[in-house]
């Protein structure tokens, strides 16, 4: 039996989205989070400035602070969409060796 190109490319798109549309609820939601954090924190550290809570003497470690929450934030993105990368490559390549399956009658793995 022929492997049927426009199913196996059907089967692709429907793997890869399934994994990725779920992943990508799940990052838009700590995306929300995290900036909200960072926005609130933004505004404190401006509240303080103005009213002199913070001095020019602690500003560069309150202004650090929210450096090292954007770092932290954006590091912990790009784990997730790595890990959503990883998910969907495994789900794609689990649908090429079924397709190769059904098409041969060969057991890959």
């Amino acid at each position: 039996m022929a492997l049927d190109l426009n199913e196996l490319m059907t089967d692709l798109k429907t793997a890869i989205s399934e994994i990725v549309g779920r992943d990508l609820t799940t990052v838009r939601g700590f995306q929300e989070r995290q900036l909200k954090a960072i926005a609130q924190q933004a505004a404190l550290v401006s509240a303080g400035i103005l009213t002199g809570d913070i001095t020019p003497e602690t500003r560069e470690f309150f202004l650090d602070g929210l450096e090292d929450m954007v770092l932290n934030f954006l590091k912990t993105l790009r784990g997730i969409l790595e890990i959503t990368i990883e998910k969907a490559w495994n789900a794609a390549i689990r649908v090429i060796w079924d397709a190769i399956e059904r098409a041969t009658g060969i057991t890959l793995l």
